[in-house]
This record gives C-alpha cells, sequence and structure tokens, in this order.
C-alpha cells in the first residue's frame, strides 16, 4: 500500500507510541478505501493544542485532537494530538496510554477522509468506526 505516515513528538513526554500508531492509521486508510496518502501525527502539549485550536478553528476549548487536511490533489493531512489529555482520558475511560492514542490517531484520521461528530448519531457512529479499527 502507498501510504506515508509519520509520528512526530513535540509534547516533551518519552516514550511514546510510533509503530502501534501506523498500524493504526493503514488500518483506518485501508478500510475506509484510501491510497496513496500522506499523515503526520504529532504529539503536543495540551496547551500548544488549545492555541492551535483557538488559532485555526476559533474554539476556545481544550480538546484532544485537531485534523488538518492538506491535500488539494492527493490524501494528506496532520493529526495533532495532545498527549496530556490523552493520559488523562486514559485514566479515566481505564485503558493503556497506547490505547488512548490510538482511538485519537483513528478518530483523526477518519475526520480526514470525511466523518463528521456534531451530532451524537455522528458521534455514535466515529466511536464504533474507531473501536473497529483500534482493536
Amino acid at each position: 500500500m502507498a501510504y506515508n505516515i509519520q509520528i512526530f513528538n513535540d509534547s516533551g513526554i518519552q516514550p511514546l507510541p510510533r509503530k502501534k500508531i501506523q498500524d493504526t492509521i493503514v488500518r483506518v486508510l485501508g478500510g475506509e478505501n484510501v491510497e496513496p496518502a500522506s499523515v503526520n501525527v504529532v504529539y503536543v502539549t495540551d496547551e500548544r493544542l488549545l492555541e492551535m485550536n483557538r488559532e485555526y478553528l476559533n474554539h476556545d476549548s481544550r480538546t484532544d485532537v485537531i485534523t488538518f487536511p492538506l491535500g488539494e490533489d492527493n490524501f494528506e493531512g496532520e493529526v495533532y494530538i495532545s498527549v496530556e489529555r490523552a493520559m488523562a482520558q486514559a485514566k479515566d475511560y481505564k485503558v493503556s496510554l497506547t490505547n488512548e492514542l490510538m482511538r485519537l490517531a483513528a478518530h483523526g484520521v477518519l475526520h480526514l477522509v470525511g466523518y463528521d461528530d456534531q451530532s451524537d448519531e455522528d458521534r455514535a457512529k466515529m466511536r464504533k468506526m474507531e473501536d473497529k479499527y483500534i482493536k
């Protein structure tokens, strides 16, 4: 498959998973019949993601993941994940940090391929798809 998936860690927290995140993204892209594709995942701090949410989306709230589609002709995008928020959510949901990061990566890529989570119904559908792709 023609996928270019890179993981960058700007969170200051080490170590963080790379291979399992890449594998999750490949499952999402393959399952959604998207090829070729280039996706960058960037682990950031909670504060940085809040700044990005304010600057680019005009939302003054904390979030766990933000996705930016980049390519017009090719499938290309970036997924920014707050590691601190993922750590807190992993504790709340009683799952591993790796599991929560896989879910957030899958969620971000699902946004890239066109899924939305604005309604309760859409959120439930995305959650079901996340479960499918992180198993």
